[in-house]
């Protein structure tokens, strides 16, 4: 390397033995097995500058390209052994001289079909004998210049790549000379600071430390390679170990680049305050972390010092400040005072803040002009669902708010007390409300206050209320007429099964018909019946998930019987009380209807959870879903969307819930519906 770098650093030796080789004579090789026309070419093309060599065999020649370089060679066609077609392809086939121009010269044959296999062998030219000396002296020229200028292009790379090479050299040096001073730089650093310096790998093994480790810690450097970096720190490798949801590595790479007080422990078991600094490097694709540690004792001594002079000053500034307090105390009396005036008029305000903030009451202040939100209560932003930074300076949409009476949209320039109307939230949902306008004038700016009382849950339990009464009525009405119906039909039941043992004038089929109708008819009876308000519920304490276990078989062949799908989610339950043939028919109601509601393929799925102080049953179908108008019918008597229903299934449903304190919600979408029975952990005395 020394050797290349000393002959890379003398670039002027290099360029003077280029620019020789350059002024060298251009060699021309003639070949010809008669002397006499080696003598006639020399004659011609003798030139100071050319170094004529003869050849009389092709062999000769190949002899000769193996020891000089050509810049053109001339060569005849017949020559005995190796004649010129030959002796052309030899030289071509060698890569150091297939570039060699080639010309042949002949004076036998002239034929087109010679000269085309002269060319075909790598020939540049092709003259005939007797040529003439102008025009031969003047191909030679060319070619030789050509090669000149070849051998000029070669030398000019070579100096450029020479030039080059050498100032890679020189960057090498300087290079190498920086690397020996930074490495006798770092040794001297390491060796002089009294910070203690230790390298470690990611599995905390030590793999180097500097001098001043045997002062800090008392130990010799060979005594920590290889040994944990927590060996240095013992208190700290207790908290580490100690908490098994952080690695070491995890806990290192987070403590990079930071500053950590810890307490350091020396080989004789005493400890000390030092700061850790810890920093992290890849050498050969692996991590290494490099710790500096310094001995802050003296400062932390220094810290109790500057505590206790503090403690000294701060009683010396509390007795000032006493003093001081002493004497403002009359300025204060007069601030006071002036800030009870400052704080009534602050009140008064902040009252009507906070009515129009904490008011249950939907709240705006528009913008006569174009009402737009200049203000609005938290109640508006809960109920709507729009931010308060997304009305202030927003226009309201009219269109959200349409009168119940005349459903056409509100004017809210005009005055209105208490009008009923639907309005509509950020989500889409629909609402009820009593809306009231009042002009006011805020600032000299004429304004408008809307008051929007939401009536939605007192709609719904009025309506369903109207719902109850409606339900309690008919109650009231099958335990009425229930008894007395039966009676009768008791009696033709029997009568007809006894007729239709004797021979008589009505035949079988036609008494077959009227005790199925008769069966029908009981059946209806049976199911207005359990409508009745005062009928008794047999509760016992068990388990909601046992039912519908017990129920699985007969709904599972239901299902498969209509090509569906029947899913059990049955999470952990309290048992709760229940009267168990009443469950049954509420959940076989419901899961029959939701079966229904399904095409093929469709999924019924019956969950159970338990949710605060409630036990859930949920009965979910993949159907169409239920539209308002139907939806606000469920649970009526007698309704029913079936060609062959009774229109007693859902009532009886809620008649069940209603004895079993239990609430029937109903959720429905175009992705199918989803019945949710809430049952009481703690039934109310009402229903006990």
């Amino acid at each position: 390397m020394k050797t290349v770098t000393e002959n890379l650093m003398d670039p002027k030796g290099s360029i003077e033995k280029l620019n020789n080789t350059s002024a060298q004579k251009v060699n021309i090789l003639m070949v010809d097995d008669h002397p006499e026309n080696l003598l006639a070419l020399e004659a011609v093309l003798t030139s100071p500058n050319y170094n004529l060599i003869s050849a009389h065999s092709g062999k000769e020649a190949l002899k000769c390209m193996l020891q000089h370089d050509f810049a053109v060679i001339l060569l005849d066609v017949q020559m005995p052994g190796l004649n010129g077609f030959d002796t052309a392809k030899l030289i071509k086939a060698r890569e150091k001289t297939k570039n060699i121009p080639i010309i042949f010269i002949t004076a036998i044959s002239q034929d087109m079909e010679h000269v085309h296999q002269g060319y075909s062998v790598g020939a540049i030219d092709y003259i005939f004998k007797p040529f003439a000396p102008e025009t031969l002296k003047k191909k030679i020229e060319q070619f030789v210049k050509i090669h000149q200028n070849h051998q000029e292009t070669i030398i000019q790379t070579d100096l450029g790549h020479l030039l080059e090479l050498n100032k890679v050299n020189k960057r090498l040096d300087r290079t190498t000379l920086n690397l020996r001073r930074t490495e006798a730089l770092s040794r001297a650093v390491s060796e002089t600071i009294t910070d203690t310096i230790v390298t470690f790998d990611t599995q905390g093994c030590i793999l180097s430390v500097n001098p001043a480790v045997t002062r800090m810690f008392g130990y010799e450097a060979k005594e920590l390679m290889e040994k944990h970096v927590l060996t240095l720190f013992p208190k700290w490798e207790d908290e580490v170990l100690f908490d098994s949801s952080r690695s070491f590595l995890s806990t290192i790479r987070q403590s990079v680049g930071k500053i950590i007080e810890v307490m350091a422990g020396r080989k004789d078991q005493s400890y000390f305050y030092a700061d850790l600094l810890i920093a992290s490097t890849n050498i050969e694709d692996e991590q290494i972390f490099v710790c500096t540690i310094r001995d802050v004792t003296e400062r932390k001594q220094i810290e109790e010092v500057k505590k206790q002079r503090f403690h000294n000053l701060e009683h010396i500034v509390q007795e000032r400040t006493l003093e001081l307090t002493k004497a403002n105390l009359k300025l204060q009396k007069e601030v006071e005072e002036r800030k009870r005036m400052a704080d009534t008029l602050f009140r008064s305000q902040e009252r009507f803040r906070k009515i129009f903030e904490s008011s249950p009451c939907l709240m705006a202040i528009l913008s006569q002009k174009d009402l737009t939100f200049m203000e609005v209560n938290t109640s508006w932003t809960n109920f709507i669902g729009y931010s308060c930074d997304e009305l202030i300076h927003q226009k309201i949409n009219s269109n959200h708010f349409i009168d119940e009476a005349t459903e056409t949209y509100i004017d809210l320039n005009k005055k209105s007390r208490n009008k009923k109307i639907r309005y509509e939230t950020k989500k889409g949902e629909v609402r009820s409300g009593l809306l009231s306008t009042e002009l006011i004038d805020i600032h000299s700016e004429p304004c408008l206050l809307v008051v929007l009382t939401d009536i939605t849950d007192r709609v719904h339990l009025e309506n369903e209320m109207y719902r109850l009464d409606r339900l309690n009525l008919i109650g009231e009405m099958a335990a009425g007429i229930a008894h007395e119906i039966r009676n009768p039909m008791t009696t033709v039941q029997g009568f007809l099964q006894l007729s239709r043992n004797k021979v008589g004038n009505l035949s079988t089929d036609f008494i077959d018909l009227m005790l199925e109708e008769l069966k029908r008819a009981n059946s209806i009876i049976t199911e207005f019946l359990n409508l009745a308000k005062n009928k008794i519920s047999l509760k016992k304490k068990q388990n909601l998930n046992a039912i519908i276990e017990a129920l699985f078989p007969l709904i599972q062949a239901e299902a498969l019987r209509s090509n569906k799908q029947l899913k059990l989610d049955l999470a952990n339950c309290p048992d709760i009380s229940l009267d168990e043939k009443e469950i049954r028919q509420l959940i076989l109601n419901i899961a029959l209807n939701g079966l229904d509601a399904m095409t093929s393929n469709g999924n019924l799925t019956i969950k159970t959870y338990k949710d605060k102080e409630t036990v859930v049953l949920q009965i979910k179908d993949e159907g169409q879903g239920i539209n308002q108008e139907v939806l606000s019918k469920l649970g009526t008597p007698f309704f029913t969307t079936k060609e062959t229903g009774t229109g007693l299934g859902l009532a009886i449903c809620y008649s069940v819930a209603k004895r079993h304190d239990a609430q029937i919600e109903i959720e429905t979408g175009d992705e199918g519906t989803t019945f949710s029975v809430r049952f009481q952990l703690i039934p109310s005395v009402t229903n006990v």
